[in-house]
């Protein structure tokens, strides 16, 4: 038996009183979804170990059954194996930010979703004018790129910029944790206020200021770590001989880097809502063909959750349920060889709050031959009528995998 985890990246939600008091998932026109969870079996996943802040790392990790306390590194190290660095020993990598600040503000953590080809003219000039010997910036994708320190100090206090929309900046710049990392704190605060001096005159920057876009204007570094010490999951399942992972997120290619899943990427990818998802549908499916594993990853949903966009929200939530969840369905069902199909997000990504919570998410799983339960729609309050009850740590990921052994 083949399998695909199909993620839609903060999908859940609170409940909204304009949409009658229904999350967004049950409010979405969703029937593919509705109907893999009438078929199948459903319930919910802890994907927030206690005392773990609730980023998409944290919880893609725990949806692959792995042991955050154990190998938890921050996003950096994730992003740097995407890209393709090899991280050395003595090397702290961060996930690094092109954000735009306004006055003493942090206006948005995505320089109103600036490009990469944009994003790369910036990065570069960084580099030459702030990079040495200890000092490194790489060029990801989007807003999202990467820091590396030699030597730094990870036991830093470091805010996630998609958190504090609209607040004040330099209450929320890093923190030591220990007297050790009182130097790198410093060193990155630096450099994010050199970088501020030095964007804040690009004409990259005024050109997007003239087009009424927002400028990429300072760095933001966050999430410090070591290259993870992560085992590749064929360890834990050995039917997974050859899997591979979708995603246009550095991070989940990063995880997925670590986890021994080849990295497919896809035209017109972009981790927004106008991401192209048939050409990433097509990409599954074709790697279903030759692989025992897909996990596909789709990441419009959060992002939108980190708008506030309630109407995009729910468009990106009936765009997942009919551009991928659908097709994949409607051509696996066919297939002689079975494949058993799992449908979650990795947190709530609440509109009204517009950044991530730690609550548990809603999962189904269907395959050819599963004896259903009784839950009838896919959403955040039904699924905690279903037989899976509440999971937790590698429960899922376990249960998931036992169909075929």
């Amino acid at each position: 038996m083949k399998h695909i985890i199909i993620l839609g990246d903060g999908m859940a939600d609170w409940a909204v009183e304009s949409l009658g008091g229904k999350t967004l998932l049950q409010y979405a026109c969703t029937p593919y979804m509705d109907k893999l969870a009438q078929m199948g079996r459903n319930g919910r996943l802890i994907t927030v170990p206690s005392g773990f802040h609730p980023g998409s790392e944290v919880a893609n990790m725990s949806v692959l059954g792995y042991d955050l306390p154990t190998v938890y590194e921050g996003r950096g190290a994730l992003e740097a194996a995407s890209i393709g660095i090899d991280l050395q020993p003595d090397e702290m990598a961060m996930r690094c930010n092109l954000i735009c600040v306004e006055g003493e503000l942090l206006k948005n953590h995505s320089s109103g979703h600036i490009s990469t080809e944009e994003a790369d003219v910036l990065i570069q000039y960084l580099q030459d004018k702030l990079g040495n010997d200890r000092v490194r910036f790489y060029t990801g994708v989007q807003y999202r790129h990467l820091l590396i320190i030699k030597g730094g100090n990870k036991a830093l206090d470091c805010t996630p910029p998609h958190d504090v929309p609209l607040k004040p900046f330099r209450p929320l710049m890093v923190k030591p944790l220990s007297e050790e990392a009182v130097e790198t704190a410093e060193l990155l605060n630096e450099l994010i206020l050199k970088s501020q001096e030095l964007l804040k005159d690009h004409p990259l920057n005024k050109k997007r200021i003239a087009e009424g876009k927002d400028p990429a204007n300072s760095i933001w570094p966050w999430s410090p770590g070591y290259r993870p010490q992560m085992a590749a999951l064929s360890a834990s399942f050995p039917q997974i001989k050859k899997g591979a992972v979708i995603s246009a997120v550095d991070l989940i290619n990063g995880i997925g880097y670590y986890a021994g899943l080849r990295r497919i990427a896809v035209e017109g990818a972009t981790g927004l809502y106008d991401t192209n998802y048939e050409n990433k549908v097509k990409a599954a499916l074709a790697a279903l063909r030759t692989d025992d594993f897909v996990y596909l990853h789709i990441e419009a949903s959060d992002e939108a959750g980190h708008e506030g966009n309630i109407d995009l929200k729910i468009k990106t939530i009936e765009n997942l349920d009919a551009r991928a969840i659908g097709p994949i369905y409607e051509a696996v069902k066919q297939w002689e060889e079975p494949v058993a199909i799992a449908v979650l997000p990795d947190h709530p990504t609440p509109c009204k709050l517009r950044t991530h919570t730690a609550e548990p998410v809603p999962f189904l799983i269907w395959y050819p031959g599963i004896v259903p339960d009784d839950v009838q729609t896919f959403d955040e309050v039904s699924a905690c009528n279903g037989v899976y009850g509440l999971m937790k740590g590698d429960e899922f990921i376990r249960e998931f995998m036992r169909n075929g052994q």
